[in-house]
C-alpha cells in the first residue's frame, strides 16, 4: 500500500506548460503516475506531455471527470488563486511545490482545504514518492533515476528537507531497506500536512512498519509528533534525526521554518520530547540505516496460518492483536472520526479504501434504501414477527430472510444483466462493432422472448423514482458514472423501442449500475441493499412493539402515514 501517492489517483498539473511544470509532468508520466491533464490559463485546447491542457480546473473536471490530485507548479504570488480554484472544483489533494508563498496565502488555502474536506502538501516541497507506484511533484528528478535508488519496502519517510528526504531513501536503499512512501512535508514555517499528520497516515498503512523522520529546529512539528505517540495515536517505531544542533537563536537553518525564536523550537527541546515519547534518536545522519535495520530485525514476524491446517480460521478482513485492531490493514481507531460508517462498510466488503470524492455517493447508496414504508415483504415479515412477541433480533432476522430474488435481490440480478450487455459489446469488437444500444436491445429481446422480467426497470408505485434520479446525478457529480450507468440507461431506452412502453429505472437498477462502476462484484450487490434496509427494519419493529397490540391482523396493502 501507500499513502498520498497511489497509481490509481487521477492527477493534473497546474502550470503544466511552464518549464518546470512540463518537465515534472513528464517525470510523473514516465514513473507511472496517472497524469490525465493540465491547466494553464489561456492555453486551453493545447497538449503538453501528451495530455490535454485546459484553461481552468473546472473545465478539466468537466471534460475528464473527477480529479483526485493537483500538483502546482505556479509562481508563488499566483499559488493562492490556483489552489483555491482547485479546491473549489472538488480536488481533494494538492501538492504545492513553489517556495516563498506568502504566509497569509497559505493560511487562506488551509482554511479552504479544511472547509472542503481536502488536504495539501507544501508549500516548498519536492512532493511525495511511493516507490514502484507513483510520484507527485519533482522528487527524484528523472524516472530512471528513481528506479535506481528507490524500491518498495517497510519504511515510511517524512522530512522537512527536500535534499535530506531523497538522501534518506537513497541510503536506506543502499542498506537493502525499501520505502513505503517518501514525503517531503515542506520547508516553510506553515505547511499543509506537518509530521504529525503524515504519521497518522503511516499508522493506517499496513505496509509501513517503521517510520524515519527528519526534523529541524523551529516550529513545533516534532513536538506534535511526540504528542501523537504519547496519545497512542501513533504506535509504530519512529527513528528521528533533528538537524540544526549548532544553530543559535535567530539564525535560520536551511529553511524558512527552521529558526529558533523566543527560546522555542530548539534542537535539545525536540530531542528531549521525542526521546521521552519513546522515539529512537539518531545522533548522526549516517546512523539511520543501521538503526532502521536493527529496529526492523526486532519486530515480530507475523507468520500466516498454514493453508494445510483445516482447523485454522483464515481471514483477510480484520487483524486482532492486544490493544490493536486493523480492518483490511487500516487501524480501526484511526479510522474513527476520519471515515463515515458507509465508507467503513465499503472498506470491509471490498477491501478497498474508498477515495474521498466518492464518499457522498457511498452514503447516498445506503440512505436510498433505508426504508420504503410498511408494505414491502421484508417489513411485513418483520412487523408480523414482532406482533407475535418475537424479540428485536428475531423480528429483524425474519425481515432479512424475506429479501430474496423478487424483493431486494434485484440488485445482484441487474448487475449481472449489465454485465451481459457489456459482454455483447466486447464480443462484437469487430470493424462493424456492436454498439451499446444494439447490445441492450439484444438483451431486452432475449428477456422478452423467454418471458423474464428485466431487473432494474419498473416499479409498482413510482413512475419516476426520486431516489434513482438523485443517485444517478450523484454518480455523475462524483465522476463515477461509467459503463454501468450507461448500460442501465441503454436498457431502459431499448425496452421502450422494443415494447412501446416506458419503464423507469428503479432504485435497484440505479444501485446496480453504480456498484458496477465502483467495481463491486455482483455477489455483493444484495448485501448493500440488506445493510441499507436493516436500520429501517429496526425502526419498523420497534414501532410495532411500542404502538400496536400483539397478534393483530396486518393487511399488506393498507398503510397510513401519521408522522411529521
Amino acid at each position: 500500500m501507500a499513502i498520498i501517492a497511489t497509481p490509481t489517483q487521477r492527477v493534473i498539473v497546474q502550470g503544466i506548460t511552464g518549464r518546470e511544470g512540463l518537465s515534472r509532468a513528464r517525470l510523473m508520466l514516465d514513473y507511472g503516475t496517472r497524469l490525465i491533464g493540465g491547466v494553464t490559463p489561456g492555453k486551453g485546447g493545447q497538449t503538453a506531455a501528451d495530455v490535454p491542457v485546459f484553461d481552468t480546473v473546472r473545465q478539466a473536471c468537466d471534460e475528464l471527470g473527477a480529479i483526485d490530485v493537483s500538483v502546482l507548479f505556479i509562481p508563488a504570488p499566483l499559488v493562492r488563486n490556483a489552489a483555491l480554484e482547485a479546491l473549489d472544483a472538488g480536488v481533494k489533494t494538492l501538492i504545492i511545490v513553489p517556495d516563498r508563498v506568502p504566509v497569509y496565502d497559505v493560511l487562506e488555502i488551509d482554511a479552504a482545504a479544511r472547509a472542503n474536506g481536502a488536504r495539501f502538501i507544501g508549500p516548498n516541497t519536492l512532493g511525495v514518492l511511493s516507490p514502484e507506484q507513483a510520484v507527485l511533484g519533482m522528487m527524484g528528478g528523472r524516472a530512471d533515476a528513481i528506479r535506481e535508488w528507490a524500491f518498495s519496502g517497510p519504511v515510511g519517510i517524512t522530512s522537512r528537507s527536500g535534499g535530506i528526504t531523497t538522501s534518506m531513501a537513497y541510503y536506506l536503499a543502499q542498506a537493502g531497506i525499501g520505502a513505503s512512501t517518501v514525503v517531503h512535508v515542506g520547508g516553510d514555517s506553515i505547511v499543509g500536512m506537518p509530521h504529525a499528520q503524515i504519521l497518522r497516515l503511516f499508522e493506517q498503512d499496513a505496509q509501513t512498519r517503521l517510520v524515519v523522520m527528519f526534523g529541524e529546529i523551529g516550529t513545533s512539528q516534532e513536538e506534535e509528533a511526540a504528542d501523537l505517540i504519547e496519545q497512542g495515536l501513533f504506535t509504530k517505531p519512529l527513528i528521528a534525526y533533528i538537524g540544526g544542533k549548532a544553530a543559535k537563536e535567530g539564525t535560520r537553518f536551511s529553511h524558512a521554518g527552521a529558526i529558533i525564536e523566543g527560546g522555542r523550537g530548539t534542537h535539545a527541546g525536540k530531542v528531549e520530547r521525542l526521546r521521552a515519547a519513546g522515539a529512537t534518536i539518531a545522533e548522526a545522519f549516517a546512523d539511520i540505516p543501521r538503526l532502521a535495520a536493527e529496529v526492523l530485525a526486532s519486530l515480530p514476524v507475523h507468520e500466516p496460518p498454514s493453508a494445510d491446517d483445516p482447523q485454522t480460521w483464515r481471514t483477510a478482513i480484520t487483524d486482532i492483536k492486544p490493544n490493536a485492531i486493523r480492518l483490511r490493514g487500516q487501524r480501526l481507531d484511526a479510522l474513527m472520526g476520519d471515515m463515515t460508517f458507509s465508507q467503513a462498510i465499503f472498506l470491509a466488503l471490498t477491501g478497498r479504501m474508498p477515495e474521498p470524492h466518492i464518499a457522498p455517493l457511498i452514503d447516498a447508496i445506503f440512505v436510498s434504501s433505508i426504508d420504503h414504508g410498511t408494505t414491502p415483504p421484508s417489513t411485513l415479515a418483520a412487523r408480523t414477527a414482532a406482533s407475535t412477541g418475537a424479540p428485536l433480533n428475531a423480528a429483524i432476522a425474519a425481515g432479512l430472510l424475506s429479501i430474496n430474488r423478487h424483493h431486494g435481490g434485484a440488485v445482484e440480478g441487474c448487475m449481472r444483466v449489465l454485465g451481459e450487455v457489456q459482454a455483447h459489446v466486447n464480443e462484437g469488437a469487430t470493424p462493424e462493432g456492436v454498439t451499446l444500444e444494439e447490445a441492450a436491445q439484444i438483451i431486452v429481446e432475449e428477456y422478452r422472448a423467454s418471458k423474464r422480467k428485466l431487473p432494474g426497470l419498473g416499479h409498482r408505485l413510482h413512475t419516476a423514482d426520486p431516489r434513482t434520479r438523485r443517485l444517478l446525478a450523484l454518480a455523475d457529480d462524483c465522476g463515477v458514472a461509467g459503463a454501468g450507468v450507461a448500460a442501465i440507461r441503454a436498457l431502459q431506452q431499448a425496452f421502450t423501442r422494443v415494447t412501446g412502453k416506458s419503464l423507469p429505472i428503479n432504485v435497484d437498477g440505479a444501485l446496480a449500475a453504480i456498484l458496477v462502476d465502483l467495481q463491486v462484484p455482483p455477489e455483493l450487490g444484495n448485501a448493500f441493499f440488506m445493510i441499507a434496509r436493516t436500520p429501517g427494519l429496526v425502526a419498523q419493529v420497534t414501532e410495532e412493539q411500542q404502538r400496536e397490540k400483539p397478534m393483530r391482523v396486518i393487511m399488506p396493502d393498507r398503510s397510513v402515514y401519521d408522522g411529521p
